[in-house]
């Protein structure tokens, strides 16, 4: 006969107020919503025809304007077949070209009439094609976890609206990065926690360790972002925010805070993964001893944190194999390559974030240590007297309890 597993009614009101929490984090105004085309509607739009007399190749770029016949299929001028312009820049990584039946996303500009003055392709309509990539992770994780999958999902959108709304508006605003960072870390690592291992031990031994490790890996960041000597507008894009009214910025305290941000994720996992295994061995060995737990902690620890730092490596280097093969299709010495700043920011990354995965496995094995076992002698201890006479405890939870 089989059991369902009784619903945690703090679990389920938790994770209600989590959801009014993610509804008014995404109501909340980022202070940066300013309207930066006055006069002017984005629309969804299918390309009818277009003309690719005015481009024209320069090796292997294109350059000049393509020109395209558009149906609007959104906005107040839906049903509305104007032309509109997809301008080239000469690079590949922003550049598009459009074909007809591709459904693009265009910026209209009107006068004062409210009539269409120039219509902009700004690039291909990828909305559908996210929401359904993004529902069919959802349907897997719900189909293979449950109800911790939902909370999955709720975590992964916490997370997702904690950076808009809350990271990235109070790093432009001029606050101290690393302190914003390690909070809404922190704060993200938390309700992550508590959401997919409940309102239970594994979840607090877990959070304790990884809180600490966070704190560890930021002061790794900034002692060796120091001693690198790595600027950070080895950011993509990060220049930009000086020339747009943002020169007060500190690039570098920025870096520093994304490494922290980067391998954080990968801390938390390593400690729900610890935290969660000694759970398991105390749930089938009550009275198993301390030492003999956070010794299996360090046991289970070696073989992941082996896996998870190679996993952390290959993220990183994954996104700039461009540049290691540049880097070999050029002959360029070794010396020259770890020299680099864009080498050397990934190199501080990787081993800064393995560092912290290093430690949280001992020290989420001692806090589950600490906390498990003082349950198991106030269990041993009242077992004993109890059903003395049937003598049940074994000589390990005997011992646990004269301890």
């Amino acid at each position: 006969m089989k059991f369902k597993k009784p619903i945690n009614k703090k679990e389920v009101v938790f994770v209600a107020v989590f959801i009014c929490l993610i509804a008014a984090l995404c109501l909340v105004p980022t202070g940066f919503e300013k309207q930066i085309y006055f006069n002017s509607e984005g629309v969804c739009a299918t390309v009818l025809s277009v003309d690719n007399e005015g481009v024209y190749n320069t090796g292997l770029i294109k350059q000049g304007a393509q020109d395209c016949a558009i149906r609007i299929d959104t906005g107040k001028h839906k049903g509305e077949v104007v032309n509109a312009t997809n301008l080239y820049t000469g690079k590949l990584e922003f550049d598009k070209a459009f074909e007809p039946g591709d459904t693009a996303w265009v910026l209209l500009e009107r006068d004062q009439n409210n009539s269409i003055v120039f219509a902009n392709m700004i690039e291909h309509y990828r909305i559908d094609s996210e929401i359904i990539l993004i529902a069919i992770f959802a349907v897997c994780i719900i189909v293979f976890s449950g109800f911790t999958g939902v909370r999955t999902l709720l975590s992964f959108a916490f997370a997702l609206v904690c950076i808009w709304k809350v990271l990235v508006p109070l790093m432009l605003k001029g606050y101290n990065p690393m302190l914003v960072a390690l909070i809404v870390g922190n704060v993200i690592t938390v309700a992550t926690l508590l959401l997919v291992a409940g309102f239970t031990k594994k979840a607090y031994t877990a959070i304790t360790g990884a809180v600490v490790c966070s704190f560890i890996t930021c002061f790794l960041a900034v002692i060796w972002g120091h001693v690198f000597k790595i600027h950070g507008a080895v950011m993509q894009w990060s220049e930009s925010l000086l020339y747009a009214g943002y020169e007060n910025l500190d690039l570098t305290s920025i870096f520093q805070a994304g490494i922290y941000l980067a391998c954080s994720g990968a801390i938390l996992d390593l400690a729900v993964d610890i935290s969660s295994a000694l759970d398991e061995i105390v749930r089938t060995s009550p009275f198993v001893m301390r030492k003999q737990l956070v010794k299996s902690g360090l046991t289970i620890g070696k073989t992941v944190v082996g896996s998870q730092t190679t996993t952390l490596l290959l993220a990183y280097m994954g996104s700039y194999i461009s540049v290691m093969m540049v880097y070999m299709a050029q002959g360029t010495p070794m010396m020259n390559i770890f020299n680099s700043k864009m080498i050397v920011a990934e190199v501080l990354h990787t081993f800064v974030g393995c560092i912290g995965l290093v430690l949280v496995s001992p020290l989420t094995s001692v806090i589950c240590g600490m906390a498990y076992t003082r349950t198991v002698k106030k269990q041993a201890v009242c077992q004993v007297q109890q059903n003395d006479s049937l003598r049940f405890c074994d000589s390990a939870a005997v011992q646990t309890a004269e301890d």
